[in-house]
């Protein structure tokens, strides 16, 4: 019984995402249907879609009670000098609020160096991405393996600077959960660990890749820039492991970067930092 439960709950992502495509098919064009026949067959997907909503959400809520935790993987820090933790797993699991895309246990970095100030949050609500230092900035390797997905085709957008923003980014987000996963992680490279785990850095900067797809990589080879694509507020790194390819599939993997420094501490540990933290990282 618990095997069928984990083995849906794995599957919920685009069985969640088809269900709402009928339901959302129905209501707009639902009463237009006149035939009979068809009226049938949709009052039967209707049905099916809901039921398959609403186990999903069950399924959401109560099967990661159930769920095993891998063992924490020791990886290269994908990002080098001084990054601030904004959703860290250090803080709480699942850090980003949900578990769907295997990023239970992802970390959003944003570049915030000494001798440069991110943008304060507030003012005007769509700042040129231009003006936070973080773009541009290279993007490495968490582990030795395989590319196995890699794209660097979509813009980047204004951050989302004030409320009004960010209200704007819920909205826009729905939209994008429309056009699945690549379109909320924006541009991304995926790499195949030769352990069998899944290293996947996201937002990345339109045109920046360095790797394509079958490439050999190492632990600390640039592969991009930092950008900001997809689903996001300002420029960062998304970084997460994963237990499989896909993000719709993928189970998160706890991670730790090796040898970073947080704060003021001189002493490297390896680590990640909590929300609102500083780290450092060679």
């Amino acid at each position: 019984m618990k095997r069928a439960i984990l083995a849906l709950y794995r599957v919920r992502g685009p069985v969640y995402g088809v269900a709402a495509v009928i339901l959302v098919g129905n209501l707009i064009v639902g009463s237009s249907l006149s035939s009979e026949g068809i009226r049938q067959v949709r009052a039967v997907m209707v049905l099916a879609a809901f039921i398959a909503f609403v186990t999903c959400v069950l399924l959401a809520f109560l099967a990661p009670r159930l769920l095993p935790v891998a063992p924490t993987r020791t990886v290269h820090a994908p990002v080098r000098g001084g990054w601030i933790a904004l959703n860290s797993p250090a803080t709480r699991v699942p850090s980003h609020g949900l578990r769907a895309y295997g990023q239970a246990y992802a970390i959003d970095l944003a570049y915030e160096p000494a001798e440069h100030t991110r943008p304060a949050f507030g003012g005007e609500p769509m700042r040129a991405a231009q003006e936070y230092p973080g773009l541009g900035q290279p993007v490495l390797a968490m582990i030795d393996g395989t590319v196995v997905k890699a794209s660097d085709w979509r813009r980047d957008h204004r951050a989302r600077s004030n409320l009004l923003g960010v209200v704007y980014l819920l909205v826009e987000a729905a939209i994008r959960e429309l056009g699945g996963p690549g379109f909320v992680i924006g541009n991304q490279v995926t790499i195949r660990g030769d352990d069998g785990v899944y290293a996947t850095v996201a937002h990345l900067q339109r045109g920046s890749l360095t790797v394509g797809v079958g490439e050999r990589v190492t632990a600390g080879q640039r592969i991009g820039n930092c950008g900001n694509s997809g689903n996001s507020t300002e420029p960062h790194v998304h970084a997460q492991l994963m237990d499989r390819a896909s993000l719709w599939t993928g189970q998160g993997v706890p991670m730790a970067f090796r040898a970073i420094s947080l704060d003021d501490q001189p002493e490297p540990i390896d680590g990640l930092p909590r929300n609102n933290q500083h780290m450092t990282a060679i």
